[in-house]
């Protein structure tokens, strides 16, 4: 059970940062309600920053936030999702179950009482109709006790309004994936700098969904570091080895600092080249397509290519051939 235990009631936001959770802190605030936000950071996000606009929401709104970064549990469930995955590789219903008992967890710890969240009925297909906000609710311990102050009185009555913790005639009827009503009450409240919407994750787009899915069927551990490569340069592989191209300065500086102490790095000598990483076993055949690659994306015009490469420093070297374009094409992971 939530501690209820208070002369003033306190209650547990899911913050994502986006419109939906800012305006439902905002409802509850103006209820009196003694609000405090938790903000879940996954390796998936879109906006590239932790705590997207979390951080801006609580400082406006003068609440105490609490960030908390999904970590390799997180990736399991997003490796073997009991409900399945959405249109690509996301795992929406058991991504929300798994950050709801982290919830309820710290909701006990801080005392609050009940915990609301910005989710709106038929706004995302896959986790917010009825029927999945119900199993949801359930599987994560916390049956008709989330408020989702932004649809409740299209939602049957929580426990939390029967109990009169909160006032269901100041709660909304939002539903759909149009966000007009959303913006007027941002207007209304005087909300103009509101951040990118919530639900800004990698694993919906198809390329970093297939990025993902070849990780897992070729790594057994995944960490959060191989994640992060993910988002880095050109993914590309040759049988069981992983061949990572970057794609500017910046990106390379960045491979090099992320590389494994057992990866190759490669390099095109005196003219624009990228880095190259070369993951798995090092083989000839995967030294040489590794090389090959380096070359093709490197300024480097010539039918042969030189090209240095080695583990700790660039201390070998292969000369190859440029491949053609659509050599390469069936090297990418698509």
């Amino acid at each position: 059970m939530l501690s209820s235990e208070m002369k003033k009631w306190k209650a547990l936001a899911l913050l994502s940062g986006g419109l939906d959770s800012t305006l439902a802190v905002k409802l509850l605030l103006d209820q009196g309600i003694d609000v405090e936000a938790l903000n879940f950071v996954s390796p998936f996000c879109l906006c590239g920053k932790g705590g997207c606009g979390a951080p801006g929401v609580a400082e406006r709104f003068s609440i105490p936030l609490k960030v908390v970064s999904l970590g390799e549990d997180y990736l399991r469930v997003v490796r073997k999702p009991k409900h399945g995955y959405g249109k690509n590789m996301n795992p929406c219903i058991d991504c929300r179950i798994f950050m709801l008992k982290k919830a309820k967890k710290y909701a006990r710890q801080t005392g609050a009482a009940f915990i609301f969240t910005g989710e709106v009925l038929d706004e995302r297909p896959m986790s917010q109709h009825l029927k999945a906000l119900n199993m949801i609710e359930e599987e994560a311990g916390l049956k008709n006790r989330i408020l989702r102050p932004l649809s409740a009185k299209l939602l049957p009555e929580t426990s939390i309004e029967k109990r009169g913790l909160v006032d269901r005639h100041k709660l909304l009827d939002i539903h759909g994936r149009s966000r007009k009503r959303q913006i007027e009450l941002a207007k209304t409240f005087s909300i103009t700098d509101y951040p990118c919407p919530a639900g800004g994750c990698l694993l919906t787009y198809k390329e970093f969904a297939d990025k993902v899915r070849d990780l897992f069927k070729y790594k057994k551990r995944v960490t959060m570091k191989d994640i992060a490569l993910l988002k880095l340069g050109r993914h590309l592989r040759f049988e069981k080895n992983k061949i990572v191209v970057g794609r500017n300065e910046s990106e390379n500086r960045t491979l090099l600092k992320m590389k494994s102490p057992s990866d190759y790095y490669f390099e095109v000598p005196n003219c624009g080249s990228p880095i190259t990483i070369l993951q798995g076993t090092k083989t000839k055949e995967a030294i040489e397509k590794a090389a090959v690659l380096t070359a093709y994306y490197s300024d480097q015009k010539s039918s042969q290519v030189l090209v240095r490469f080695g583990k700790n420093k660039l201390n070998k070297t292969i000369n190859v051939s440029r491949p053609n374009a659509e050599d390469v094409d069936k090297l990418r992971i698509t």
